[in-house]
């Protein structure tokens, strides 16, 4: 049975530490041919559709690499990357945009539907595309680093990220031929535009209600993918979405902040009931295999290690509390660190990609009522007669095995002992025990 739950535990850290990122697939020249007749390439052309909807992730990434690189294998006629996001991680970012740069079919952003908006690193998303589109009442822009903010200027660092990002967008302007100094604007100063601005700027290429509608705008329509001028022929064709598949969606439960936390936390104290508890089994196992999947997604995540330190610092003190009784004073401070070391554990300030405050202060509050709990019962303990020993002897009762005046045997718990006393005792007479020395006992009549 044990060697059972190993082989899980085994398993799911391969699949854990499995490489993220999808191997692109050639599609050669009939693919390349289906880009510029429809009559060319599949019996029946189609447009695959990415959803990018909520933060960019290292799941998201993983779902933009293996949807390209499968759209590309089937010989779609292009990919439409239909862009919700207010920002994600500048890594997987970046995972996307080489994903985009890289591909062998034309890739559209559509910022869809009405109400969506592409901020952040979806804007840099946007303009990496060969075509750039936006459905009405939608915005994009505010691509300022998260990490960048305040009223106090700006440190080396900061100005470091900023030009790196200023940079890089305008890098992906002048690649489309797209608005370079509106690009620049809206990292420096995180501005934003809606659709009708975005087109007249020169920002987007074209304004579509809909897939459809989209698809017959693109029609006749020149982009260039790689080194190569195509012409696009989409009118008519069909549409495919490609749905993220288990992988994907695991990634993206495990990778979020609040369940990478949460991992974390389960696999701490499964291993310490473990340890409390040897051969349990149960208890390891998941927390084993919990902590794991927390250390693979702290890997990927941006993770402040002096937060990381301080929980386990915390986590360690909370312990040696249990083991070294301080009557709080390790408890409250291993406390502290706990806490402060959760609040910074994650950099990343992007919505969506934020470690839920509500789970901190819950664990928080269990690990104080538990050291409260734990105070109480030393506290408690130090309050109650000492019962053992030669301190635990003194008033206690005895009975006089023989007569005797000033020194004879009592009998004490089964036992015999010298005793002596100011005054006659009779045999099987009571007597209080006032004073031990050594193997004597002084007693005196009850």
């Amino acid at each position: 049975m044990r060697s059972w739950w190993i082989s899980i535990a085994v398993g799911l850290a391969a699949l854990a530490a499995a490489p993220l990122k999808a191997g692109s697939t050639q599609p050669g020249d009939a693919a390349r041919a289906a880009l510029e007749s429809p009559a060319a390439g599949s019996d029946r052309p189609i447009a695959a559709v990415l959803d990018l909807a909520g933060a960019i992730s290292p799941a998201t990434s993983d779902y933009v690499e293996r949807g390209l690189a499968d759209a590309e294998a089937r010989g779609d006629r292009l990919a439409i990357l239909e862009l919700d996001t207010p920002g994600g991680l500048d890594t997987s970012m970046r995972d996307i945009i080489r994903a985009i740069l890289a591909a062998r079919i034309p890739v559209v952003a559509y910022v869809a539907p009405s109400g969506a908006r592409a901020a952040s690193a979806g804007t840099y998303i946007l303009y990496a595309c060969e075509v750039a589109a936006m459905a009405p009442a939608t915005n994009l822009g505010a691509a300022t680093p998260v990490e960048i903010g305040g009223e106090s200027a700006p440190t080396t660092e900061e100005r470091k990220q900023v030009n790196d990002a200023v940079a890089y967008i305008r890098g992906l302007a002048e690649l489309r031929g797209r608005n370079a100094d509106w690009a620049e604007q809206a990292v420096r100063g995180a501005e934003s535009l809606p659709a009708s601005a975005a087109l007249a700027s020169h920002v987007i290429d074209l304004i579509a209600a809909s897939v459809p509608d989209l698809l017959e705008k693109l029609d006749g329509r020149q982009v260039r993918v790689g080194s190569e001028t195509v012409v696009l022929a989409t009118r008519g064709i069909g549409t495919e979405r490609i749905e993220p598949d288990w992988r994907t969606r695991l990634l993206a439960v495990i990778t979020h902040p609040t369940v990478a936390y949460g991992l974390m936390m389960i696999g701490i104290y499964g291993l310490l009931l473990e340890g409390y508890n040897p051969g349990a089994v149960l208890p390891g196992v998941a927390g084993a295999i919990a902590l794991l999947l927390a250390l693979f997604a702290f890997e990927i995540l941006s993770v402040n290690y002096a937060g990381l330190a301080l929980i386990a610092l915390g986590v360690g003190m909370m312990i040696g509390e249990f083991f070294f009784p301080t009557f709080g004073s390790l408890g409250i401070g291993g406390l502290i660190a706990f806490v402060v070391g959760s609040i910074i554990l994650f950099d990343t300030g992007t919505q969506g990609l934020t470690l839920a405050t509500p789970l901190i202060a819950g664990v928080a509050t269990a690990g104080a009522v538990l050291l409260i709990g734990l105070v109480y019962l030393a506290t408690k303990s130090l309050r109650r007669p000492v019962v053992t020993g030669r301190e635990g002897m003194i008033g206690a009762t005895a009975e006089a095995f023989e007569d005797f005046a000033e020194q004879g045997r009592v009998r004490l718990g089964g036992e015999l002992w010298n005793a002596r006393t100011p005054r006659p005792v009779r045999a099987g007479e009571q007597v209080r025990i006032v004073r031990v020395e050594g193997l004597l006992l002084w007693v005196e009549p009850i």
